[in-house]
């Protein structure tokens, strides 16, 4: 059984032998973060939270394959260019700030998973991710790799991952 280690905000961070299955995934930008770490921060505060105390993060646009996300799909986070980890969306809720617009919170597993790096250009909003095209999780004796970001965007450049 896999154990997770936790970061410095007491927030678990997995990584190791669960595979990635094949569902549909999203990838989104992780604006604002330079490292996973900045993720967990945010993730830890009140303002990242949904009433029942779950990770979300609010979007305009609903995944019109949501059915497939729910199958197991993982929102996979992009930070300065680099897919570094990823969490599972445990569902979609509707999100009411009273302008009458309404939107999409994609509720995640607070579980953190370290993904392989592989570099991926900047966009604006989610994308879907097919299975076939996502990131490995990395192996427990990589998790706690704390690289920099230029050393590992260049070894993803050239295929090291």
């Amino acid at each position: 059984m896999l154990m997770p280690r936790f970061n410095e905000l007491d927030y678990p961070v997995w990584s190791g032998e669960e595979s990635v299955d094949k569902s549909l995934h999203l990838i989104k930008l992780c604006v604002g973060a330079t490292k996973v770490e900045d993720l967990l921060e945010w993730q830890a505060s009140g303002r990242a939270k949904g009433a029942d105390g779950l990770p979300r993060h609010v979007t305009r646009m609903w995944p019109k394959r949501a059915d497939e996300i729910l199958d197991g799909g993982s929102i996979y986070w992009v930070f300065k260019g680099l897919v570094l980890a990823r969490q599972r969306i445990v569902r979609f809720d509707e999100v009411d700030r009273g302008d009458g617009i309404r939107r999409c919170g994609i509720v995640m597993d607070p579980i953190v998973y370290r993904t392989e790096t592989v570099p991926k250009r900047a966009f604006q909003g989610w994308r879907y991710l097919p299975a076939s095209d996502a990131p490995r999780d990395l192996s427990l004796d990589r998790a706690n790799e704390d690289l920099p970001p230029k050393l590992m965007s260049a070894l993803a450049d050239i295929g090291v991952r």
